[in-house]
């Protein structure tokens, strides 16, 4: 069946179920979409997944993080023991955390996929992040995650964690939108007003320094990227070129599309975006992207909490779409037409 076919299909069971035609609204769309990339009418979404990109930054040493950059190996811990904000929503609506070591500056952790690019990125600020070759294989390895993923689960939640990573996500988005640093950095995870001011600065310094090309992702991750985010961008690539539905989390996520979409402009086709967060340029970058997100919560804590809203709404619009009776079925008067 052809695409156009098949999105006719599933329309006309939306519409043939007892309720007014599109009363559903998003949700609809939602599953749709998601039928569409499933290729399939009647979708399947059991198999679900939430891949953790974890990694540390060398620009924390510039002082734009509101905490110190061991919280990342101890988040990872935590995260392995089931006490973060992921693990319990993960835990309650069904969902595999899978906790990847991007470039975590300390030893490899029991029970974490071990992907590690090196320990942390340097510091750009005063030179590139990584190397041309780091950023490649971190891409490299984000796409063979996604090879293995399309072979186990129906859809991928995309999270991340890694003290100072608003500070590269806000680069991307002067490099790939250009926002100025200004508009494009917040308060991560907490930074008062004179910290927001340096964060910026910091950036401006180093675009100024490396002069990242909008045309050439690979050399923009390289210099003022990070390992998790170039990660999570092969990632969304290999899912990608396997038709697997991925749902995005916040302002890091989304980033690591602006990249991604450069390389693959197909990753736009499997991508679902959960939230807009309380972070304070995510809506430029969701303009950026031609998003629209499922909710808007105020979350700005990261980990894929947004992504594992997001799956559990889209499961609810395809149990809505797979489990309501149809007109005919109910013996239920249709509308007048």
């Amino acid at each position: 069946m052809t695409e156009p076919d098949l999105t006719a299909a599933v329309r006309a069971r939306w519409d043939a179920l007892t309720k007014p035609q599109g009363s559903l609204g998003l949700l609809e769309e939602t599953a749709t979409r998601y039928a569409v990339i499933r290729g399939t009418a009647m979708p399947s979404l059991a198999r679900k997944a939430m891949y953790v990109f974890c990694a540390d930054h060398g620009v924390t040493a510039e002082g734009v993080s509101a905490y110190p950059a061991e919280v990342t190996p101890q988040m990872v811990r935590n995260f392995l023991r089931g006490g973060a904000a992921i693990s319990v929503l993960c835990r309650h609506f069904g969902i595999e955390p899978i906790i990847v070591d991007a470039g975590v500056n300390a030893p490899g952790e029991k029970g974490v996929v071990d992907c590690k690019i090196d320990f942390g990125t340097r510091n750009f600020a005063r030179v590139p992040a990584m190397t041309r070759e780091q950023a490649e294989l971190a891409l490299e390895r984000g796409r063979e995650l996604a090879a293995l993923a399309a072979r186990r689960f129906d859809i991928a939640g995309l999270g991340e964690m890694g003290i100072g990573n608003t500070t590269p996500a806000s680069a991307l988005l002067c490099v790939f939108a250009g926002v100025t640093p200004t508009a494009a950095t917040g308060r991560g995870t907490g930074l008062s007003r004179q910290a927001v001011a340096r964060k910026a600065a910091v950036i401006r310094r180093a675009l100024a320094l490396h002069t990242p090309d909008p045309a050439d992702a690979v050399g923009a991750l390289a210099a003022v990227g990070g390992f998790e985010i170039a990660m999570m961008a092969g990632f969304l690539m290999g899912a990608a070129a396997h038709r697997l539905p991925v749902m995005i989390d916040g302002f890091i996520s989304c980033a690591a599309m602006l990249a991604a979409r450069v390389l693959e402009p197909r990753v736009e086709e499997i991508a679902f975006y959960s939230h807009r967060s309380a972070e304070r340029a995510h809506g430029r970058m969701l303009k950026a992207l031609g998003a629209r997100p499922l909710l808007e919560l105020d979350l700005r804590l990261g980990e894929g909490t947004g992504a594992a809203l997001g799956i559990a709404l889209l499961e609810t619009a395809v149990r809505l779409y797979s489990d309501m009776a149809t007109f005919a079925e109910a013996r239920v008067a249709e509308a007048l037409s």
